[in-house]
Parts: C-alpha cells; sequence; structure tokens
C-alpha cells in the first residue's frame, strides 16, 4: 500500500495514509466511521487500487453491497489480482443474487486463489445455497480436506463453525455440537459465538455472579423492592409512641393562662391517680384482680 501512495505527492500520499490507518482502526468497532474516512481517502486519491479497495471493504463492513462490489471491480481491473474474487461473490449474496455467486463459485477465478481463498470461496458458496433453502447441498459443500484436517489455520473456528451451523439447521443435533465442540477448540481470538451457541446446546444459562437470586427473580417480573417502615428502637419509651394522639387530644383543651405548665401537670396526675383508684375500688368490689402497682419498664433491647 505505501508503494501505491508513493505515487502521489508527498503531503497528499499523508492524507491519504491517515484516513486509511483509521479505516484499519475503527472497521470492527465502529464501521461507520471507518466507512466516512474511506470516502475521504478515496476523494482524495480514487486512482490508487489500495485506496478502492479499503474503500470496498469499509462499504461491505455497513452492509452496502452494491456500492462495495463496484470498488472491488474497480481495485481488480487496476490490479489483475484475483484475491477479492470471494468476498465480491458475497456481495452477490448482500444482494439478493445467491445464483450469481454461485456461478462465481464455479469460474476459473477460484483455481488462482490460494488456500485461504478457496476455503473462503466455499463459506460463500455454502452460505448461497442456504440462502436458496438448500440446507444438505451446503453441508456438502462444506465437507472439504480443509474441513477434516486437525491442522489449526486461521480459516479453521470459521469453517467449522459454518459446518455446525448447517449441520443444525438440518436438525443433526448431536453431530452440530460435535463441531461446535471443535470450532471452540481452534477459535482462539474468538472470532466466533461458537462458546455460546455450545452452551446453547448443553442448556448453560450464564448469570451474573454479582446478582443475587432474589434480585434476578424481581427484576425477571419487573417488580421492584417494597420499602420497608424503619424499626422502634427497643430502647424508645412507649410513651414516645403516644404523642402524636396525646397532642391531638389536647389541641382542643383549653389552658389557663394564670397557671404554670407544672401546676397543670400536678392536676393532671393528680386526676389520674383518683380516676385509677376509682376504677381499682369498682373493680374490687366486682371480684376482679387489682392491676399490678409496679411502674412499667420497656423491654430489655435484644
Amino acid at each position: 500500500m505505501r508503494q501505491e501512495l508513493m505515487s502521489l505527492p508527498k503531503t497528499l500520499a499523508d492524507d491519504v495514509a491517515r484516513n486509511l490507518v483509521m479505516v484499519a482502526q475503527l472497521i470492527d468497532e465502529d464501521p461507520e466511521k471507518a466507512y466516512a474516512y474511506s470516502r475521504i481517502a478515496l476523494r482524495l486519491a480514487s486512482r490508487v487500487a489500495a485506496v478502492r479497495e479499503a474503500a470496498g471493504f469499509a462499504a461491505y463492513a455497513v452492509q452496502k453491497y452494491n456500492e462495495a462490489l463496484a470498488e472491488f471491480r474497480a481495485a481488480r481491473r487496476m490490479t489483475g489480482g484475483v484475491d477479492l474474487w470471494p468476498i465480491m461473490a458475497d456481495c452477490e449474496r448482500g444482494l439478493g443474487r445467491p445464483e450469481k455467486a454461485l456461478d462465481m463459485a464455479g469460474a476459473p477465478e477460484v483455481h488462482k486463489l490460494d488456500k485461504a481463498g478457496q476455503v473462503e470461496m466455499r463459506l460463500v458458496a455454502a452460505g448461497a445455497r442456504r440462502d436458496l433453502g438448500q440446507i444438505d447441498a451446503a453441508i456438502v459443500t462444506l465437507q472439504s480436506p480443509e474441513l477434516a484436517s486437525h491442522a489449526v489455520h486461521p480459516w479453521t473456528a470459521r469453517l467449522r463453525y459454518a459446518y455446525a451451523d448447517a449441520l443444525l439447521a438440518a436438525e443433526r443435533t448431536d453431530e452440530a455440537r460435535e463441531w461446535f465442540a471443535k470450532a471452540v477448540e481452534s477459535d482462539k481470538d474468538g472470532s466466533t459465538d461458537a462458546s455460546d451457541r455450545l452452551a446453547e446446546l448443553d442448556g448453560i444459562e450464564f448469570v451474573d455472579a454479582l446478582v443475587e437470586d432474589d434480585d434476578v427473580e424481581d427484576v425477571h417480573e419487573g417488580e421492584g423492592l417494597e420499602p420497608v417502615a424503619p424499626a422502634v428502637p427497643a430502647t424508645a419509651k412507649p410513651e414516645d409512641a403516644e404523642v402524636t394522639d396525646e397532642a391531638e387530644e389536647t389541641d382542643d383543651q383549653p389552658v389557663a393562662a394564670d397557671r404554670g405548665r407544672e401546676d397543670v401537670a400536678d392536676e393532671d396526675v393528680a386526676d389520674q391517680d383518683a380516676t385509677g383508684q376509682e376504677a381499682a375500688d369498682e373493680d374490687a368490689a366486682a371480684g376482679a384482680p387489682a392491676p399490678s402497682t409496679r411502674p412499667f419498664e420497656p423491654p430489655a433491647a435484644d
């Protein structure tokens, strides 16, 4: 790519290079931004094959398949190579033309591909078969020496995953589980979700260990926890709980202005003692047991 950019003036080549670097850094994490940078590079240097190729990959990442196919064709005309043949066929699939993808899978260009390119072409052809509802044909397409090999290559995990997924679509669950497990073994960089698919087949559900079981149930039911009223301290006096009631009862009682609060309190106590004595005399006359004269003691704190 640097060699191709040397055909441009230095300042222009630097600007194009910076945009291409951003495309490479963002295409997996933020494909929309990568696509925007690719359009800038394309506007600056549309006659550079590497720029057209990068623009094609960025358009492919945001599912602009028609635009991606046009850029790949332009890059192929400039270089005369066949490396982009599999992804061009996959663009045909994205445009809803699986028959065209199958035609490209049988073209002479496929024989010029390296091993990785041939595996990619096989994956695209199997996907086209599935697009047409030909599940069994897709399974047969993926059966190859590369699939049976025990060696691990960059394409091994994706090839095994595609084969397992096709088997599952054909309701061959046991075989699918076996190949998902093989895909997990070869997927060192996590390029597929084979581990999740395998866990799903085994009936394993992952739950966050930091979440309590009761909280999970409440979240699933859409109900929050009910608020709990604060407990009354054990050392609180029972009279404290009746202050409000006593205040409501005494609000309507007039208080003499020429008497102090202590006199009023003494008279209230005397009245209560007299009333209590009269009630005790009546109970004694009726044969009822007399109430305890011990002062009330609050229960001890636990």
